[in-house]
């Protein structure tokens, strides 16, 4: 067995696998960004080492750092994680060259679903069904349209080294071609140093369910039941839960069998997993494989009860797998609520900032895998996801019932999150009912609702004086007994001074913007300028987009908020951005 392993990654998944590593007796070493000195991870490692920068291009994703680190901490082996590094063929083949052991499939293996368009030839040879659509990347968008006029809209433009929803777009008709196929490239070349996409046709209102796979170096492999993914967010996943409300033990067999046999057509060592979509009628369609270990991995363990970064370790360290195919039992069921920093009444916008209070749920079938205590900064270099909480129970409406109430628990101040969203979907019928919700994520229904959640969690943090302070509805509450009987009660505080000082202050200065103020373009988030669409004098109409800025991994479009002529255009492609900074103006008058 291993003495040391370095985790070549960050946060959450970096301690999750510190915990396994130590439970193994094995040394963790971590590895850390200048933004990431004072974070969990460097804390709990038994030792850390600097990479300098602190954006992750100069950091996470710098291959000589990391192995430079491995070697001074005298680690014999690298575990990726997920995200950074964790798919790049590159990387794993420059460990193994350094002598060190990869955790995690071959290079090989990496590369060959890496690239989403060999991937699916690989798949169709080995007769597991594909998504209908080009096998080989489309040079243009020229070539979309013509796909559309040859098996119909809507498509579904993909990166074609792309992953985690990053560089796929829908198209719903020619018109919208050009500009999908654009920013499909920019994805795939600023994500995965890869601009070549591929086309497939959209299925409508499918399952996402996705199977994990366990494979070792003695020819064995086996699957361990679905995972739903099905509500994302623009194809970022947001709950999880296994077993799928849609799959029959019938359909989870046939599915096993899939993933077990684009496993074995891949050359596959270690976890991972096949993504795949389920249409309505029953069909099962090979999507993707993620060459890693998944995020959700954790509802897999909850009802398989495997640890499965100890799966592999032990699969890195040469030993064949832990049980057999017929030796798998599933008990219960699982769900995991990804808890970003985001707002979901403003259209999911990142909410970096720093936590101010932080109380984690706890009781009978709950888990929180997190990076995050209070102080914490949730830094806008990185993902927003704050932390994952994991229930398990009987059946899927214990479980649903077991998460609402451990979402109610869990106190994150400072930034706003996705508590309140979670609460608002899990208690909705829909979800309810197990269906695919559709439409619902983003819709304005669900922001009021989430909204109205959010207000009733009341933040509550421990004061000096032993009284509890509701900082989120501006109350105080304080014990009391009546009567002998214990009650709460709530006091309205009045606001502190420096409050209605700064407000009237921002006044005056909205008021000094006069006309300005109302034609201005600001950007709502901190980030960067990846594109801009417009120049000084252009004549733009309402919702036209203005520019594109990334925060925390995400893509956001900057939209002109009435029509007229742009004016005083202040940004330019590459440049740092921050909330409310003027973007450009725009003159009524055409």
């Amino acid at each position: 067995m291993f003495a040391k392993i370095l985790v070549a990654n960050r946060g959450e998944i970096a301690l999750r696998i510190f915990r396994t590593l130590r439970e193994l007796g094995i040394g963790a070493v971590a590895v850390y960004s200048d933004a990431d000195r004072t974070a969990l991870h460097v804390a709990y490692a038994d030792e850390a080492h600097a990479l300098g920068g602190s954006t992750a291009a100069e950091s996470y994703l710098v291959v000589a750092k990391l192995l430079e680190a491995a070697e001074r901490s005298g680690a014999e082996a690298i575990h990726p994680g997920y995200g950074f590094l964790a798919e790049n063929a590159g990387f794993a083949a420059a460990v193994e060259s350094a002598g060190l052991v990869w955790i995690g499939p071959p290079p090989a293996a990496i590369e060959l679903m890496g690239s989403k368009t060999r991937a699916r030839q690989a798949m169709q040879a080995a007769g597991v069904p594909i998504v209908p659509g080009t096998t080989d990347p489309v040079g243009s968008a020229e070539e979309v349209i013509a796909l559309g006029e040859e098996i119909g809209y809507p498509l579904l433009i993909k990166a074609a080294a792309g992953g985690g929803g990053k560089g796929m777009k829908v198209v719903t008709s020619a018109a919208e071609a050009a500009q999908a196929f654009e920013s499909a490239q920019r994805e795939g070349r600023s994500y995965f140093a890869d601009s070549s996409v591929y086309v497939e046709r959209y299925l409508e209102d499918p399952r996402h369910v996705e199977v994990q796979v366990l494979a070792d170096s003695h020819g064995n492999v086996i699957h361990l039941g679905e995972r739903d993914c099905t509500i994302q967010r623009r194809h970022q996943k947001l709950v999880e839960e296994t077993p799928s409300p849609a799959v029959t033990p019938e359909l989870r067999d046939r599915i096993g069998r899939i993933a077990v046999d684009a496993a074995r057509a891949a050359g596959y060592r270690s976890a991972g997993t096949i993504e795949g979509l389920l249409s309505p009628e029953g069909d099962y369609f090979f999507m993707e494989m993620n060459t890693r270990i998944q995020v959700e991995h954790t509802v897999t363990e909850e009802v398989t009860g495997l640890d499965l970064i100890r799966e592999q370790v032990l699969i890195a360290a040469g030993e064949p797998l832990s049980l057999r195919q017929e030796d798998l039992v599933l008990r219960g069921h699982a769900i995991e609520c990804r808890i970003n920093a985001e707002d979901p009444s403003n259209g999911f916008l990142p909410s970096p900032g720093r936590i101010t209070s932080y109380r984690e749920p706890a009781g009978p079938g709950v888990r929180v895998d997190s990076g995050v205590t209070a102080g914490s900064e949730i830094s806008g270099l990185y993902d927003p996801m704050i932390a994952k909480l994991i229930v398990r129970d009987t059946d899927r409406e214990a479980a649903r019932r077991r998460m609402l109430r451990a979402l109610a628990e869990f106190e994150i101040g400072g930034v706003k999150s996705l508590l309140g969203f979670h609460r608002a979907l899990l208690s909705h019928p829909c979800f309810i009912d197990g269906e695919t919700c559709n439409g619902l994520v983003e819709s304005e229904e669900l922001a009021q609702r989430a909204e109205q959640f959010s207000h009733q969690a009341t933040t509550v943090a421990g004061a000096s004086d032993g009284s509890l302070s509701a900082q989120a509805t501006g109350l105080k509450t304080t014990v009391a007994e009546v009567d002998g009987r214990r009650v709460e009660v709530k006091v309205l505080v009045p606001e502190p001074g420096y409050r209605d000082l700064a407000r009237r202050r921002r006044e005056r200065a909205a008021a000094r913007g006069g006309e300005a103020g109302s034609s201005a373009v600001v950007s709502p988030m901190q980030g960067t300028v990846l594109e801009v669409k417009v120049a000084d004098g252009d004549v733009v109409e309402l919702g036209q987009v203005i520019c594109i800025v990334e925060a925390m991994k995400m893509e956001n479009e900057v939209t002109a908020h009435r029509a007229g002529t742009i004016a005083e255009l202040a940004v330019a492609a590459g440049q740092p951005i921050t909330t409310g900074q003027t973007i450009c103006v725009i003159d009524a008058g055409v």
